[in-house]
């Protein structure tokens, strides 16, 4: 059996909006806010240069269910593109996308093929190999319901693609949507299963592979690390995955020592070098930046000014030199010296289930008019929720030694 090559993407969210860049230099807000975009472009690009024999797109095209104007445009520019170069795409919309949602309709080219609400197959032949692709698209935001129990069970001989975007059963890090357990995807016998709406890059499964290739651009801090989508070689039996990343930028954390620093322009110069080795290495970044290893005279020199202050000034010296390592967040690893208190607090809230989040803030989240302005409760608003919450307390107990 000849082998087939497709791309398979996930969570492109066009046009989505960030979170946190108020900390960041405003010259630089345009670029964080078109990187969605510039991800998908890059998709583009890629899959024009490599030709694959086809695509999937497994939902979440677009961050909102009433879809912006400019977003369809550039994601129907892109299907033309790949119309051009005889690339079939096929898509589904997921909970983000949904078909309930009110938006300016744009034809598709005829090289796509969308799934509808209900769970259907569609086949193409491919290099003499006869593939057959079931999915579906959400017809509403909430899809609760097991929708893996509709796709048909492979026949055994030719090549069988599910498309799914929904979450493992149980999951309590994200909403659950379309839910699953591995050895119900398994059961199905199909050669791979193509997911999407988690953001974490991962493989549940090798054999057959069931994977998610996470999103196509990290939006806040808490979607770090390189992101894009998957290469895939497949034969009856065996697949050769190879990840692509598309990001136009990655957020990321590092630390820079304060060994030996006595003086605030070492300490600048040291941050620069670090940030522009680190950029050359790995590409355009958003960094979470600690710094360790501060002895006596480093502290002082640091508390001399507020963190505010220097943040300030290492952004100031890296817009000077035109590069795009952006510090968003700065951490002083000062030796450990806490009070009582703030140890009870931070080991209570870190032993919260999201059950118990959604417990003690359940009040404010049913307040009739507020409520709309509030995330969900899920992994990411915990996490940032946590961290604000140390600052506080890691501020409270610097205030009391001074």
């Amino acid at each position: 059996m000849t082998k087939i090559r497709f791309l398979h993407i996930a969570d492109l969210h066009l046009d989505s909006p960030f979170k946190g860049i108020s900390a960041i230099p405003q010259n630089r807000w345009k670029d964080i806010r078109e990187s969605t975009f510039q991800a998908f472009t890059n998709v583009i690009d890629y899959a024009i240069e490599s030709k694959p024999d086809f695509i999937l797109i497994v939902g979440d095209i677009y961050d909102g269910e009433n879809r912006s104007l400019r977003a369809q445009h550039l994601f129907q520019k892109g299907m033309e593109a790949l119309q051009t170069e005889g690339i079939p795409v096929f898509i589904c919309y997921g909970n983000h996308d949904h078909l309930s949602g009110n938006w300016v309709r744009f034809q598709l080219p005829n090289n796509v093929q969308v799934f509808q609400e209900e769970v259907e197959t569609k086949r193409l032949n491919v290099k003499g190999n006869t593939v057959h692709i079931t999915g579906f698209s959400y017809k509403e935001r909430h899809i609760r319901e097991a929708m893996h129990a509709f796709y048909p069970i492979a026949n055994g001989q030719d090549i069988h693609i599910g498309m799914l975007h929904g979450s493992v059963e149980g999951n309590d890090e994200h909403d659950v949507y379309a839910p699953f357990r591995k050895n119900d995807l398994i059961s199905k016998q199909y050669d791979y299963w193509a997911l999407g709406h988690i953001h974490k890059r991962q493989i549940l499964h090798d054999e057959p592979p069931i994977v998610y290739p996470g999103n196509t651009q990290s939006r806040h801090r808490n979607e770090s690390g390189l992101k894009g989508f998957y290469e895939v070689s497949l034969t009856k039996g065996h697949a050769d995955l190879q990840f692509i990343p598309s990001s136009a930028f990655i957020y990321d954390k590092i630390e820079v020592s304060c060994d030996g620093i006595i003086h605030a322009n070492e300490l600048i110069t040291r941050i620069e070098e670090s940030l522009i080795m680190y950029r050359e290495s790995n590409g355009n970044a958003i960094i979470e930046l600690t710094l360790t290893n501060i002895g006596k005279d480093a502290e002082e020199l640091l508390q001399a000014s507020t963190k505010e202050e220097w943040l300030s000034i290492i952004q100031e010296s890296l817009s000077a030199e035109n590069h795009f390592a952006i510090v968003q967040q700065l951490k002083f690893d000062l030796p450990k010296e806490t009070i009582k208190e703030a140890e009870m607090i931070m080991q209570m809230i870190e032993e919260w289930s999201t059950s118990n989040w959604k417990d003690a803030l359940k009040e404010l989240y049913q307040h009739p008019k507020g409520s709309r302005y509030l995330d969900t409760i899920e992994k990411e608003f915990i996490e940032e929720t946590i961290q604000e919450v140390d600052q506080l307390l890691t501020k409270v107990v610097t205030q009391r030694r001074e």
